[in-house]
């Protein structure tokens, strides 16, 4: 039964098909930190600011979008030439702060994060080459880390720190380095932007996964498994993967702006499940 419910124009299928139909993605995207993406014309600003945006993504939406837009006017128009000069950085950043971040943390992480594109022209090229190289989205997400973290990060023990970039080899889901590689390769489609996508296949990105894409999943049975984790992550692509081989996180932005709409519960609830358009396929109500 649950095989036919996964299966490609199977019932779970259709009502995803729907969801991003549905989706209002020009509205969305205001309320999504990848709106500040969108602004920069330069493609090394623009993985540059994806890469700060999604290291902040975690909290009050609104909040975040407030701190890293106050961020992004300290660096100037350009900050990867800001980015430059560390010092620089340093000084723009100063007082800066965000839940566990602190102006050190994410002063660390754009000054690395630069070093990494001039020494490789790009953070998408050193990814690219680690992924064709390892065959592992993981290793290569882990070797962009630790290029990162040496080239700014490297000396700070600060609980922000080690936060800002989490380690790919570890069992975290890594939710915000996911999402910041669907931004990255997918695209460009009014969300995503493509300045990847000539290095790495979107066939193998991993979906991002919060707690809206969680209990959504459990609900619609594309995992059983009660805890966000790596195995979570691979256990929910793989489900998608029969509905999209070629392209399975193409349904995340939809999910996850439904998802905290309706504040998806992890039960049969009749008011906040009201007009949920995955009700039909849901567990609860199924």
């Amino acid at each position: 039964m649950k095989r036919d419910r996964l299966a490609k124009g199977g019932p779970v299928h259709a009502a995803l098909e729907r969801i991003i139909t549905e989706c209002d993605v020009e509205g969305e995207i205001e309320r999504d930190p990848v709106r500040a993406v969108h602004r920069y014309e330069d493609p090394l600003d623009a993985e540059l600011v994806a890469l700060m945006a999604s290291a902040v993504a975690f909290g009050n939406v609104t909040t975040l979008v407030r701190k890293l837009d106050d961020a992004l006017e300290r660096l100037g128009p350009s900050p990867a030439k800001t980015a430059d000069d560390p010092a620089a950085v340093q000084r723009a950043l100063r007082g800066w702060k965000h839940r566990v971040y602190v102006a050190a943390d994410l002063a660390g992480l754009v000054i690395g994060a630069r070093r990494v594109q001039r020494v490789h022209g790009s953070m998408g090229r050193l990814f690219g080459a680690a992924l064709a190289r390892t065959d592992s989205v993981r290793e290569a997400l882990a070797e962009l880390v630790d290029a990162v973290r040496e080239g700014g990060l490297e000396k700070s023990a600060s609980r922000g720190a080690r936060h800002v970039l989490p380690d790919p080899r570890g069992t975290s889901g890594c939710k915000r380095l996911l999402l910041f590689l669907r931004w990255m390769v997918r695209g460009p489609d009014g969300c995503d932007l493509g300045l990847w996508r000539e290095h790495v296949p979107t066939a193998k990105l991993l979906v991002p996964v919060d707690v809206h894409i969680h209990k959504l999943a459990r609900n619609l049975g594309l995992t059983d498994r009660a805890t966000p984790s790596i195995t979570t992550t691979e256990e929910i692509t793989e489900a998608l993967r029969r509905f999209d081989p070629e392209d399975p996180v193409r349904f995340d932005f939809a999910l996850c702006h439904m998802g905290m709409l309706q504040a998806c519960p992890s039960r049969k609830d009749a008011k906040r499940c009201e007009g949920c358009p995955v009700r039909g396929v849901c567990r609860h109500w199924a």
